[in-house]
């Protein structure tokens, strides 16, 4: 496919990337350089006000506010998952009002900005009865948005498989479901996998809207103690830290499960294959 898009580049390409690299290199260093000096100017490089991050207090009460990011994080990963497929395959379904059904869902919460949702769980739905804490109000919020963005790539990535596999499956004598379940889903899986990182690392940033609601994750309490102490920028630089090591964590956990899966992964292109993994008809 790389080389129906373009040609491999010549020595002179090469050497007009290497140039490019080199000076694009140049130019972000000596901004790095400007931008060190200016806060340095500032202040904001001086040891008191880093000083705060060494207290164990502060760093307890930073770390109680990235658990209350990540526990809210995974029940939402966890719940707009197994939601996203669902839905998914309900907008595959052969049943007219199935598909109805969930294509309105789908469109009606991709559409509503995940802010509102959030607000709209914490201040309207107390009023119908329905009394949660802080944390599941962020958590309805973000499940109802991301489930619906999952959804699609769900469904994207079934939609992807060739249409052998269905017909290969249907030659079986599989039902629909059950070619779903033995063929269709196990391997459109692999293809989605880059797709529904990428979402979840959303999410887990999006945890960041509980603000609205008061709810203590780790970008409110870092804010709270920058106030405090006064050193609001130093505080920023740490979550910001700790966001980028938490979502590279993600990230390289889902590159290995990757690389297990395709290591694993069954490619069926007809009916013997069919056959040798044991899905005979039912």
């Amino acid at each position: 496919m790389t080389a129906l898009v373009s040609d491999a580049l010549g020595p002179r390409g090469r050497r007009r990337v290497a140039v490019a690299s080199a000076a694009s290199g140049v130019v972000v260093a000596v901004v790095v350089v400007l931008v060190i000096r200016r806060l340095a100017d500032r202040g904001q490089l001086d040891a008191d006000r880093w000083q705060p991050l060494a207290q164990w207090s502060v760093v307890r009460f930073l770390l109680g506010g990235l658990w209350a990011t990540i526990r809210a994080a995974l029940v939402s990963m966890a719940l707009a998952v197994v939601l996203g497929a669902l839905l998914a395959l309900a907008r595959l379904s052969r049943a007219a009002a199935v598909r109805w059904a969930a294509t309105a869902w789908v469109e009606f919460f991709r559409g509503v900005p995940l802010l509102l949702l959030i607000l709209f769980s914490a201040l309207a739905l107390p009023h119908y009865g329905l009394d949660l804490s802080v944390f599941w109000y962020l958590v309805l919020g973000l499940v109802a948005y991301n489930s619906a963005v999952l959804a699609e790539i769900f469904r994207a990535g079934i939609n992807s498989l060739d249409r052998g596999q269905r017909e290969a499956a249907d030659a079986l004598g599989l039902r629909y479901w059950q070619s779903m379940r033995i063929v269709i889903v196990p391997q459109a899986a692999r293809r989605m996998v880059p797709a529904i990182v990428t979402q979840l690392v959303t999410l887990l940033k999006d945890t960041s809207l509980g603000y609205v609601i008061a709810y203590e994750e780790l970008l409110r309490r870092s804010r709270s103690t920058g106030e405090y102490f006064k050193n609001p920028l130093q505080m920023l630089v740490v979550v910001a830290v700790i966001y980028i090591l938490v979502n590279l964590s993600l990230s390289l956990l889902a590159r290995r499960l990757e690389r297990r899966r395709s290591g694993t992964m069954a490619i069926v292109t007809g009916v013997e294959d069919l056959a040798v993994l044991g899905a005979g008809p039912r």
